[in-house]
């Protein structure tokens, strides 16, 4: 009788051990360099859309097409960023990578960056607000926006592959710089990444 209630004792033994050690678990918070590489899940993450983002500004503004355009107008050409487009199987901040691209565009000084088509809505919305609560002399006048020669949009695509606990992240950035005045691309970006995620199984 006393032989047939060992398993239970053992399991019992067991359980106690697992519930003491989830009690004993704690939180640990480090503050660490927004700018420094943390990969905990091997999904796109804020390093990946910040490295993404210089690399291609980077290389578009090093193309033929900024200095034709240039000597063409004799000035920068005004770029608008416009969609870009989330096709992977991640839920993607869109937003942040569309940010760092307007902030390297932007502190480039080799182009004229205005706002998108949400920002100038707003702004619109706070000229009309001008033009019947502020004082004449500081309202600011519609029909003065500064029109954009190019818009900038792309896309961002995954390919998945896994296999008995180790997974392969394919990411696929694409970008194109479209001339408004006549629809021609006149540059075309990819960056790719490739990230192995191996999870090692924890045997007791």
């Amino acid at each position: 009788m006393a032989h047939s209630k060992t398993p239970y004792l053992v399991i019992g033994c067991v359980l106690s051990a697992l519930l003491l050690a989830t009690g004993c678990a704690s939180t640990t918070v480090s503050r660490v360099d927004a700018a420094s590489v943390t990969d905990l899940s091997g999904r796109w993450n804020d390093t990946d859309s910040r490295l993404v983002a210089e690399e291609m500004v980077k290389d578009a503004l090093a193309r033929p097409w900024l200095d034709a355009s240039t000597k063409a107008t004799g000035g920068r050409p005004v770029v608008v960023v416009g969609t870009v487009v989330n096709r992977s199987h991640e839920h993607i901040s869109v937003q942040t990578f569309i940010s760092d691209l307007e902030r390297e565009l932007t502190n480039s000084q080799r182009v004229t960056f205005i706002a998108g088509k949400g920002e100038r809505e707003e702004i619109r919305a706070e000229r009309r607000d001008q033009a019947t609560h502020a004082l004449e002399a500081t309202q600011k006048a519609p029909g003065k926006e500064l029109g954009a020669d190019y818009l900038l949009r792309g896309s961002i695509s995954t390919i998945l592959d896994e296999a008995e606990g180790t997974k392969a992240m394919f990411y696929q950035v694409d970008l194109e710089m479209v001339d408004l005045s006549n629809n021609v691309k006149t540059w075309f970006g990819q960056k790719k990444i490739k990230k192995v995620i191996e999870r090692k199984r924890v045997i007791f």
